[in-house]
């Protein structure tokens, strides 16, 4: 039952209490029905019977009937006997009914034949001239319990579309109901989807708990963007502050090891603050480029490009320090491929990758590049090494800032390398994806419309 949607269940429940009730309905109607059918066949019976000395006179010592005792009003049959109750004077009886049932004065009977079930009721009647007749009313029983049958078929053959209206009347009522939730959760997932904290859901004005739900989560999207809002611009204006003294810093650490007057010792020292100082300064050089990113401020210039010449003038650069480390390079480049793109931005992705791919490389492995137009639709690029790789759990991760599947293996690693990699592919409107295996090494792909 759990595994069924609420407006499903709210259907199956709203259907099911209203079959249950309609039966209840139904059975205390038709029990009810019954008896005060066959209370109506009495009475009209005992009134029929009662009524027909009416249409009886004696005129001149002769009985006179009136032809109303004929008629099947009711459908009670009447027929008057003689004072001995043997001789039919007046009226009619049953097809197939039994003349020699005997007389029975005021008592209401139900007999059996093999065709049908009678009520007889008999009724003596004393005339002026102290002469007695008889009158006997009879009426079908089963064609009173045939015509409540009938009726009863035919609340059997409505009874389903009484279901399949109420599940409609259900459906729509639970569908109407629950709309403002859908509404909640487009909004989530669009959230989600999209990485906008600026959505609101914005029902309107309501005063049930949905509607209070629905303002108090808009109250709440508010803060937590106003939040987020605020944790950009503190990463922005701590990084843009420290960018000047890391640059001093770097600068006057340069200018030392040009000098020739340090000696081992000294230029051993300087050399560790030059290279700790050059990866805050890369660093924080990324924080400012995804903070201007977030915050829409970050401008793309486009330029048609070389992406072959481009790929291969940064892969040479990377040849060099995956030899020092013991990694072979190799590249697969189809040549004049050529499309818009940021440049500068295109390097820095390059460099991100192929960084990632060495320093996460095994001593003795290999880094496979390719680069390919496919259907002269987009272009594919992908890194691909035999390294470390990454586990199944921290997959998902990799692109959250700072994040690091394993620190140790380097520190000097920022964690921003992925996340600026992510972004640069989709300003370009690309797809970037990764595929890995925790001791067998890992893939980059990335995916460029042209």
């Amino acid at each position: 039952m759990k595994k069924l949607s609420l407006k499903t269940r709210l259907v199956l429940l709203h259907t099911g209490m209203m079959i249950f009730v309609v039966c209840i309905v139904l059975v205390l109607l038709f029990s009810i029905s019954s008896r005060e059918i066959m209370s109506n066949v009495e009475t009209t019976l005992e009134e029929r019977v009662s009524g027909a000395f009416e249409d009886i006179e004696l005129e001149d010592g002769r009985l006179v009937f009136d032809s109303d005792l004929m008629d099947l009003e009711d459908g009670v049959y009447l027929s008057v006997y003689d004072e001995n109750s043997v001789e039919l004077l007046y009226g009619r009886v049953p097809y197939g009914f039994t003349y020699e049932l005997p007389f029975e004065n005021g008592n209401l009977r139900k007999v059996h034949t093999s065709e049908n079930d009678y009520y007889v009721l008999d009724m003596e009647m004393m005339l002026q001239n102290s002469q007695t007749i008889t009158i006997r009313g009879i009426v079908s029983i089963s064609d009173a319990e045939r015509d409540f049958r009938y009726t009863l078929y035919i609340a059997l053959i409505l009874f389903p579309l009484l279901i399949f209206l109420t599940a409609v009347c259900g459906y729509l009522l639970s569908r109407r109901a629950l709309y403002p939730v859908s509404q909640i959760t487009k909004t989530v997932q669009n959230i989600q989807k999209e990485k906008d904290l600026s959505k609101r859901i914005n029902l309107g004005e309501g005063s049930d708990e949905i509607y209070t739900l629905a303002k108090t989560f808009d109250e709440l999207l508010s803060a937590v963007d106003d939040g987020m809002k605020r944790e950009k611009q503190f990463t922005s204006d701590v990084a843009h502050e420290l960018r000047t003294p890391i640059s001093v810093v770097l600068m006057q650490s340069e200018e030392l090891l040009q000098g020739d007057h340090l000696d081992e010792e000294g230029r051993r020292a300087v050399s560790v603050i030059h290279r700790r100082v050059k990866s805050m300064s890369d660093m924080i050089s990324q924080l400012l480029l995804l903070s201007r990113a977030d915050q829409g401020r970050e401008k793309i210039n486009l330029e048609r490009v070389n992406f072959s010449e481009l790929s291969e003038m940064v892969i040479e650069e990377f040849t060099e320090i995956a030899r020092g480390k013991n990694i072979g390079i190799e590249a697969n480049i189809e040549p004049e491929i050529y499309w818009t793109a940021d440049q500068t931005l295109m390097i820095r992705l390059w460099g991100n990758l192929l960084e990632n791919a060495v320093n996460y490389g095994r001593p003795g492995g290999h880094i496979w590049i390719s680069v390919a137009k496919k259907e002269d639709t987009h272009i594919q690029m992908e890194v691909r090494d035999d390294g470390i790789g990454i586990a199944l759990e921290d997959l998902p991760r990799i692109w959250d800032r700072f994040y690091q599947a394993d620190p140790s293996r380097n520190s000097e690693s920022s964690g921003l390398g992925l996340s600026m990699a992510k972004w640069i592919v989709e300003a370009h409107h690309g797809q970037i994806s990764v595929s890995s295996e925790l001791g067998k090494g890992t893939v980059f792909s990335c995916s460029f419309p042209i």
